[in-house]
């Protein structure tokens, strides 16, 4: 009879994250299934498949845990998800930025760790102020720059690009945001998404496009 196979090693800082990770996926579902109020250690561990006391040697409370399940949170919705290619028009990169930004901010599971952070906000508020930096000012900011490029151009005339960027995030929401998150509505499919970005990239130009 042959030996089973060796394991490859692991290296102790690998096992490490590997745990921990292992720890945060529990902890965003007890999150997320219970609210930041009605889930416990105990929950977490057992959903985890980890002890209380290697719990404990991670994270050395819920409020940590939470917080350390948000910064995944927001690492998953930063900005690095969009890349803009300043060779394409204006039209294009509005198209492709509006989409990508609405599939994220509406994606199954996504609405409710929204609505988990959003909840905890007030007794949490740098909590919440360092997702609000972190996720829609910086998607807010990634835009701006680049309606500030196309203004200096002259193919954009836009005095307050960061308002101008915001407008255009908030008309992408627009039937869609806010239906999904109060679970009125389903997460909307890309087509849907695509319907409504088209308009609000239509609104947008004819405010701010320069007419040739």
């Amino acid at each position: 009879m042959n030996s089973p196979a060796p394991s490859m090693p692991v290296a102790a800082g690998d096992e490490d994250s590997a745990k921990r990770r292992q720890i945060l996926l529990g902890a965003r579902q007890v999150f997320l299934d219970l609210g930041f109020d009605g889930a416990s250690m105990g929950e977490i561990a057992k959903a985890a498949g980890v002890s209380k006391g290697t719990l404990y040697v991670y994270f050395t409370d819920k409020h940590t845990l939470f917080e350390a399940m948000c910064e995944c949170e927001m690492r998953v919705q930063g900005i690095e998800k969009l890349s803009i290619n300043p060779d394409d028009d204006v039209a294009s990169v509005l198209r492709k930025f509006g989409q990508s930004y609405m599939e994220l901010l509406c994606r199954p599971q996504g609405g409710s760790t929204i609505r988990t952070i959003m909840a905890i906000a007030e007794r949490m508020p740098e909590l919440g102020r360092r997702y609000y930096h972190n996720v829609p000012a910086n998607w807010i900011g990634k835009l701006a720059d680049y309606l500030n490029n196309q203004t200096a151009a002259g193919r954009l005339d836009i005095g307050n690009t960061e308002l101008a960027a915001s407008q255009f995030l908030m008309s992408c929401q627009a039937t869609l945001f806010l239906p999904f998150i109060m679970q009125v509505s389903p997460p909307p499919s890309s087509e849907r998404i695509a319907e409504v970005v088209e308009s609000a990239v239509r609104m947008f130009l004819a405010a701010y496009q320069v007419k040739s």
